[in-house]
Formats: C-alpha cells, sequence, structure tokens
C-alpha cells in the first residue's frame, strides 16, 4: 500500500490527517514561503494530539536558498535536539536539506543532520530538485544516512516529472524511499504511483478559510482568508489509491 503523507502548518491539520487515515504528517511553519521550522510548542501539541501516524519535523531555519551559513547550521542542529527531547509516542523524524553555494549536496551539514537526528529517520527535502542531476546525487543521500529523499523529479509537479522519478525508483531500491511531491492529487495520484513506482506520496491537503475576526482599528486587515488542512483532498487521494 502506498504511504500517504500530509503537509501541515497547525494542530487541527495533524488531527484530521490521522482521522482520514493518513501515514504520516509533516509539521511546517510558513508554508506561504515554501516551508520554515515550526515552532517547539507546534511540534510539541501535535506529538501530544496524534497517537498513530508518523511526525515530521520540517528543520529549515529561514526561507530562500538552501546555503547555510555556520551560525544557521548551529540553530538546524539545535532545533533537531529540541524536538527530540520532546515525550513522543508516534515515530519522530525530520525533514531538512542543505546545498553548497555551487549548487551540490552539502555532505559535510547533511552529516551533521542526520547525527544530531540520532535513530529518527531523515528526509531530505525538495531543495534535491533543484540539482542539475538527481540520479548523480541519490548516492550522497544514501551514503550519508538519508531514509527518503522528497521529489517531484526536478519538475513543475510530480505528474511533470514521472520519467526521472521512475529512473530515481529503481536506483534506490531498498536503499532510500522515494517520496513523490507536487500538486499530488486524488485526480492524478494513481496513474502517478503506476507509472513511477514510488512507495510514498506527500501532499498539502488545504482548503481556503474565511475569518470571523472583526475588523482591526489599525486599518490593518488580519482577517484575509487563510488555508487550513482539509480533509477532502486527503480521502480523494487515500480512495484513489485503494481503488
Amino acid at each position: 500500500m502506498t504511504a500517504v503523507e500530509i503537509c501541515i502548518d497547525d494542530v487541527a491539520g495533524a488531527t484530521i490527517a490521522e482521522e482520514c487515515g493518513a501515514d504520516r504528517v509533516e509539521v511546517c511553519a510558513a508554508l506561504s514561503e515554501g516551508g520554515t521550522t515550526p515552532s517547539i510548542g507546534l511540534v510539541s501539541t501535535v506529538l501530544a494530539e496524534v497517537s498513530r501516524i508518523g511526525v515530521q519535523v520540517l528543520i529549515r531555519p529561514r526561507a530562500g536558498d538552501f546555503v547555510y551559513s555556520p551560525a544557521e547550521v548551529d540553530v538546524m542542529l539545535a532545533d533537531i535536539v529540541a524536538a527530540r527531547a520532546l515525550p513522543a509516542s508516534a515515530q519522530v523524524g525530520f525533514v531538512v536539506g542543505a546545498l553548497t553555494a555551487d549548487g551540490a549536496i552539502d555532505a559535510a551539514v547533511l552529516s551533521r543532520l542526520v547525527q544530531a537526528a540520532g535513530p529518527c529517520p531523515v528526509t531530505f527535502h525538495r531543495a534535491f530538485d533543484t540539482l542539475p542531476d538527481l540520479p548523480a546525487a541519490l548516492p550522497t543521500l544514501i551514503s550519508a544516512g538519508v531514509s527518503r529523499v522528497l521529489t517531484s523529479g526536478g519538475a513543475p509537479t510530480a505528474a511533470a516529472g514521472t520519467a526521472v522519478l521512475r529512473s530515481l525508483v529503481e536506483l534506490a531500491g531498498d536503499r532510500i524511499t522515494v517520496l513523490a511531491g507536487g500538486s499530488v492529487r486524488g485526480s492524478n495520484v494513481a496513474s502517478l504511483v503506476a507509472e513511477t513506482g514510488v512507495p510514498e506520496v506527500h501532499l498539502r491537503a488545504a482548503s481556503p478559510v474565511v475569518s470571523s475576526a472583526a475588523g482591526s482599528a489599525t486599518g490593518v486587515d488580519y482577517a484575509v482568508p487563510r488555508l487550513a488542512t482539509s480533509a477532502e483532498p486527503i480521502r480523494a487521494v487515500l480512495e484513489a489509491l485503494a481503488s
């Protein structure tokens, strides 16, 4: 059965994902900026709320590129240590990524992040999709002890990257898991899995939520619609995979 991971940025999203039957959540902040490290309070509360699904924690100190200063690496390491210290009944993992200025995987930084994670599984995020040759980069992740790579095959969407995803799955074998992400939906997930052989898929299952807040006297509009995790896209993916 294909595993399904849901990208979330709130506690309610974790509850919805678990109730719908997803296998994991990736807990993030600032998803509008591609995701950054969530607060320790959010991670702690998600871990206290779920009972079955795995919980992945994004470790990304800022938006923008993936070339990090020594101080930013120290922040990433400290965030991993803090998250590992939280009580948890679910399996906890970490989602990381670091590149060099010339556009390669920063193997030295990645090794430190994997070491800090200890026995927790590590996923390399879609910084991977910025690399010029994805199959050639895969052995670097394997050598570093990375468990999983989140990728669209270097394309804007996973559906558009099927050829590369298929080659990655074949190259990976049982040494690393290929997690396909990028506009995965109920309408395309079955064909994506059939054409690529990916064992896992990842999606942001979000819908707009209209704010019920009152207007602000400051003139700043805090009542703009926001995105929140929705059950419908999750159920659509799970039903498509089951059929």
